[in-house]
């Protein structure tokens, strides 16, 4: 008896500390506009992102096609609580500090504002997946602006 309950205490144990850990991001996204809210002219891009994880970071690399031109990018997260420097657009480089809440990613991007000597501009952004692990939704929020929600399917 006592066997079976110190094996069912460490799987719960095994299983708390994996959800404390967040949720497992790997793999190649397509962009959903159709399934996204509040993203004006972003609803005819087409992007791809492909993301590794590991215990400490996500990297991401970002295909677009937007108005007959093609980009790319790389953005780092660091999982250890550490600041992370990235590209953001129109603003130059930001400064990202991410945590898990949970399943949740939470980002908060600082970057100098595109007015010179303007406020800093700071701007939150929470990655999620769908219960099934399909669809990833990325959520940002800045100041009181409305927030927009970019979901993205999983292709593999």
């Amino acid at each position: 008896m006592k066997t079976k309950m110190l094996v069912s205490v460490l799987c719960l144990a095994t299983v708390a500390a994996f959800a404390a850990k967040g949720s497992n991001f790997v793999g190649s996204w397509q962009f959903n506009p159709e399934k996204s809210k509040n993203i004006g002219m972003m609803s005819q891009m087409k992007m791809t992102q492909d993301i590794q994880q590991s215990a400490s970071s996500i990297d991401v690399t970002t295909h677009t096609a937007f108005m007959g031109k093609d980009d790319g990018s790389k953005t780092h997260f660091d999982l250890t609580g550490r600041p992370a420097t990235n590209p953001s657009p129109m603003s130059g480089p930001s400064e990202t500090v991410s945590k898990w809440d949970g399943a949740k990613l939470v980002t908060t991007w600082t970057s100098e504002s595109a007015i010179a000597g303007g406020p800093k501009v700071v701007r939150t952004e929470t990655w999620s997946l769908s219960p099934d692990g399909k669809t990833m939704t990325v959520e940002s929020v800045r100041g009181s602006s409305p927030g927009i929600a970019m979901v993205f399917d999983k292709k593999q």
